[in-house]
């Protein structure tokens, strides 16, 4: 006889209510099957899990030491109940979103949080390869990113145009510019990202043309340590233009040969079933259609 789940459970209650017929409401199921429960046990191990007493069921010191357990089993199954539905809970789930930009996923993480304020959120952030592949391996529900290929694995939302800028210290020559071109910056002290980076394929991309793409003088793997090594003078940068609203101790110049601008994408994987994820969605679209 299998020492199941529903037995122990019955068990528990009976020994909590003293009666079969209470333990039976508690349930929710028939005052037989609870007995039976009970029966079953007692028959299969030739135990005793409980006396009468005066019209009352009493347990014994075996089936006290059984409900103990029985109450730590159903405590550890509502935990396992709330780690399978936290993704799909608006009341008290979770979400995990990846941002390679500041801006604009923080603006959509905000919107979300104050329509589903009961949701856990965290946000991870890294460059275009490492959000992606977060995205694929089920790390992250969701990454917001520039320039996202179209791919059959995803389902998509667009969310806001953005483009590439430069950004160089604000006593650069360069500086007093609005527009410069990529034969103006070729000569520069430039500053590039690490392999990975949307950023850092735009630039690539838009270097290439020239007869003779530059060598930079720095290759940094964050956004940060990049504008940081632009603020101290050390050459000129490439950020998206909405990347981040900081604007400190740079000036951003726009880039004559990347006149077009790339949708910020908010994805994720097209076969994953979420009711939080769909109402991350619907937050995404209507911070964009407000904007």
């Amino acid at each position: 006889m299998d020492l199941t789940f529903a037995r122990l459970d019955a068990v528990r209650h009976v020994a909590h209510a003293g009666s079969f017929a209470a333990a039976a409401r508690a349930i929710g199921i028939s005052q037989p099957a609870v007995s039976q429960h009970v029966r079953d046990l007692e028959a299969s191990y030739g135990v005793r899990l409980f006396v009468r007493n005066h019209g009352k069921l009493f347990p014994t010191q075996l089936c006290n030491e059984l409900c103990d357990m029985a109450e730590r089993i159903s405590a550890e199954r509502l935990e396992a109940e709330r780690l399978l539905t936290r993704r799909t809970s608006l009341a008290d789930g979770q979400i995990i979103v990846g941002l390679g930009n500041a801006m604009p996923g923080m603006a959509v993480v905000a919107e979300f949080h104050r329509t589903h304020p009961g949701v856990t959120l965290r946000v991870e952030t890294g460059p275009h390869d490492k959000i992606t592949r977060a995205v694929l391996s089920h790390e992250v529900d969701v990454g917001i990113l520039p320039n996202v290929r179209e791919d059959n694995r995803f389902r998509r939302a667009a969310l806001a145009p953005n483009q590439v800028v430069a950004i160089a210290p604000p006593n650069h020559p360069l500086a007093r510019k609005d527009v410069v071109s990529a034969a103006e910056l070729q000569n520069e002290a430039l500053i590039f990202r690490a392999r990975g980076s949307s950023t850092q394929r735009v630039v690539d991309r838009m270097f290439a043309a020239l007869p003779e793409p530059p060598t930079p003088l720095l290759t940094l793997d964050t956004r940060d340590g990049l504008y940081e090594a632009v603020v101290n003078g050390l050459g000129i940068g490439f950020i998206w233009k909405f990347a981040t609203s900081r604007t400190d101790g740079v000036q951003r110049l726009a880039i004559s040969d990347l006149s077009g601008a790339y949708d910020e994408i908010a994805f994720s994987l097209k076969d994953s079933k979420s009711r939080v994820v769909d109402a991350f969605f619907g937050s995404a679209t209507f911070w964009r259609d407000g904007v």
